[in-house]
């Protein structure tokens, strides 16, 4: 689902993902944004401020959160 949006909105919204698992640097995001459950969604706007954040998600939540950035 992921990878499907993240071709939907090249161009418009940047996407980074990290595998917390095997990334020291998506293990310090977690911890520093007090995430406890994979997968954590965090939406950041523009100027780094976070927009939303939640853990899971449907594509309908993902969506919305995403066309909140655009």
């Amino acid at each position: 689902m992921v990878d499907g949006l993240k071709q939907e909105y090249e161009g418009t919204v940047e996407f980074k993902l990290y595998n917390v698992d095997e990334s020291s640097e998506g293990a310090d995001l977690m911890h520093g944004y007090g995430a406890r459950l994979v997968p954590t969604f965090v939406f950041l706007n523009a100027d780094g401020s976070k927009s939303e954040m939640f853990a899971g998600g449907t594509e309908a939540q993902i969506r919305a959160a995403l066309d909140k950035l655009k």
